[in-house]
């Protein structure tokens, strides 16, 4: 089997529909007062548990984006390590830890009941949610094999060269016909 399968291809009516879902619990997580850059956090850490590279690349660049800091993303993996999460970030990672993992030992259930009594109905549900929809995703891009295709520094995707030889106004390999020089 040398051909690629990529499952959201294969079944774009499922693919649509589970986008569909990331909107409406990203919708969720906004209705209930949940920052952005919070729940790209915990993007990150289920797509960190699960082993996602896809994923990562994504959403550390959309946590980037949406204003979690650098030291935040480097220690995440170490979150219980260190002062620098507040109550409601701890909570949510506990939530996206439980919910990937689904082992419910007396630490989990300790800090699931703490997480609750961080947050109100609606954010405990929306990070639930948040947790399930990345779970999916990760799933699907894993199974799929999806690229992680290199950046600059700046995050511009790197364009592969063909040639070694000079390239044209358009970034494709001269050649005699592009360049206007005979054969």
């Amino acid at each position: 089997m040398d051909r690629l399968f990529f499952l959201d291809k294969s079944d774009p009516g499922s693919w649509k529909a589970l986008n569909g879902l990331a909107l409406k619990v990203a919708a969720a997580a906004e209705a209930a007062g949940l920052n952005r850059a919070l729940v790209e956090l915990v993007n990150v850490r289920i797509s960190q548990l699960n082993g996602c590279a896809y994923c990562l690349d994504l959403h550390d660049r959309l946590a980037r984006e949406a204003g979690a800091s650098d030291q935040h993303l480097a220690v995440l993996t170490a979150w219980r390590e260190t002062a620098l999460f507040d109550e409601t970030e701890r909570a949510a990672l506990a939530i996206g830890e439980a919910v990937t993992a689904l082992h419910h030992d007396a630490t989990a259930l300790a800090e699931l009941a703490g997480a609750r009594a961080v947050l109100t109905e609606a954010q405990y549900s929306a990070l639930q949610w948040c947790a399930i929809t990345i779970d999916a995703f990760n799933r699907v891009s894993i199974l799929s094999a999806h690229p992680v295709r290199p950046r600059t520094t700046s995050g511009d995707p790197v364009r592969p060269r063909t040639t070694a030889g000079p390239l044209d106004n358009q970034g494709a390999a001269a050649t005699p016909a592009s360049t206007g020089a005979p054969p």
